[in-house]
């Protein structure tokens, strides 16, 4: 994936920190190097992202073996005051691909 969508209009209607949080929801065991392909973005960006994520109580952190797997908070609310009212998992709904 690359940073611009299909007509090359370079944006998108969520932030990386969305897709970050929707890929961890979707694969608790995900690496960093596929958040960041899946994501579109370097590995080091998912990585302060995803630590950003992690920091503020949206993600939780274990090490199972020699991984990490995460956990995503979904009652916690959303940041942004336009949405203050809706909760994480509201958006995790939303943007879940269906069975």
């Amino acid at each position: 994936m690359t940073s611009s969508d299909s007509n090359g209009s370079g944006w998108f209607f969520l932030t990386n920190h969305a897709h970050v949080l929707i890929c961890v929801d979707g694969d608790p065991g995900v690496r960093l190097r596929d958040i960041a392909d899946t994501v579109g973005i370097t590995e080091r960006s998912a990585h302060k992202i995803l630590s950003e994520l992690i920091d503020e109580g949206y993600v939780d952190k274990a090490k199972v073996g020699r991984r990490n797997t995460y956990s995503v908070q979904p009652d916690l609310s959303m940041r942004h005051p336009l949405l203050r009212d809706s909760q994480v998992g509201d958006l995790l709904k939303i943007a879940s691909k269906p069975s």
